[in-house]
């Protein structure tokens, strides 16, 4: 009886914007029944949830391996949307947005909606919303099982996560916004903004250390063509059960790994030799969280 209301409370499959107060998030919901993971796919520094859904293109392996992905919207004005990922990024941090907090309820509303599995919730990010999964990570554990950053390095202020994050990230040592060994940024366009990057491999090295994984990693894959590499280093086996994953990239930019650039004088060349979302839920899926307490 109870699995018959589940299935008779599911979305359609396809897009779905729903309001959430002032904000909003889409949801992109595969042909298939039960209670599904979900990817909470979270858009740049300036774009918005439409942009990141386009340019990501998640949907189609959602739609083949059936999971729900999320795409939330940040704040700010228009379309030009941030998110308070720590010290990054715009007024999201100066206003002191509770994004944490906004992207708790949008897993719970959307749980109201369609069935979801509570304890297959992971978070991915491009750019400020890589920043924001690693926020996630840090100070909402009991929610994502696993995150995949893209293209950002952990902005957070304090380090003191609660508990083991399995993470696979995604970042070229030539791009040119979030820079790779850290420092001030290039303003963003049309603007005087800038923003201090932390050095990826220093951020990642606190994950590397509080999951219990060995310093040094295994170099699992070298990839080369068309002027870029892509090397995937593997710190595990893992105390906690937590691997980190480094795509290192080469000769390629700001960019979602297997995407073509549209605006390739801004953000650098794309990296074809990956892609990024058969990645991502190839590391994704093989974790679990318990569910929070009362879901």
């Amino acid at each position: 009886m109870l699995t018959s209301l589940l299935l008779a409370a599911s979305l359609a499959a396809g897009n779905h914007t729903f309001a959430l107060g002032a904000r909003s998030y889409i949801a992109h919901i595969p042909a298939a029944q039960g209670a599904l993971p979900v990817v909470i796919n979270l858009h740049g520094g300036g774009s918005n949830a439409e942009s990141q859904q386009r340019y990501s293109g998640m949907d189609i392996v959602a739609d083949r391996e059936h999971f729900v992905v999320v795409y939330p919207n940040g704040t700010g004005p228009g379309r030009f949307l941030v998110w308070n990922a720590g010290t990054c990024c715009g007024r999201a941090p100066m206003q002191h947005v509770d994004d944490v907090g906004f992207i708790r309820s949008v897993i719970d509303d959307l749980a109201k909606r369609t069935p979801i599995d509570r304890h297959r919730i992971y978070a991915t990010g491009m750019s400020n919303g890589s920043m924001m999964s690693y926020r996630l990570a840090a100070e909402a554990p009991d929610l994502v099982a696993a995150i995949a950053p893209v293209a950002g390095s952990m902005a957070l202020a304090l380090f003191h996560p609660t508990l083991p994050v399995p993470i696979i990230h995604f970042h070229s040592v030539d791009d040119p916004r979030a820079l790779y060994n850290g420092g001030l940024g290039p303003p963003f366009p049309l603007t005087a903004t800038r923003v201090m990057h932390p050095p990826v491999e220093q951020q990642l090295a606190k994950w590397i250390a509080y999951n219990g994984c060995p310093t040094t990693p295994k170099i699992e894959k070298r990839l080369a063509g068309d002027g870029t590499t892509a090397t995937k280093l593997v710190y595990a086996p893992c105390e906690s059960g937590s691997p980190v994953v480094l795509w290192k990239m080469t000769g390629s930019g700001h960019v979602w790994p297997g995407k073509d650039s549209k605006a390739e004088r801004l953000l650098g060349k794309p990296n074809h030799l990956i892609d990024a979302n058969e990645e991502i839920w190839g590391f994704l899926r093989n974790f679990t969280r318990a569910a929070p307490t009362g879901q």
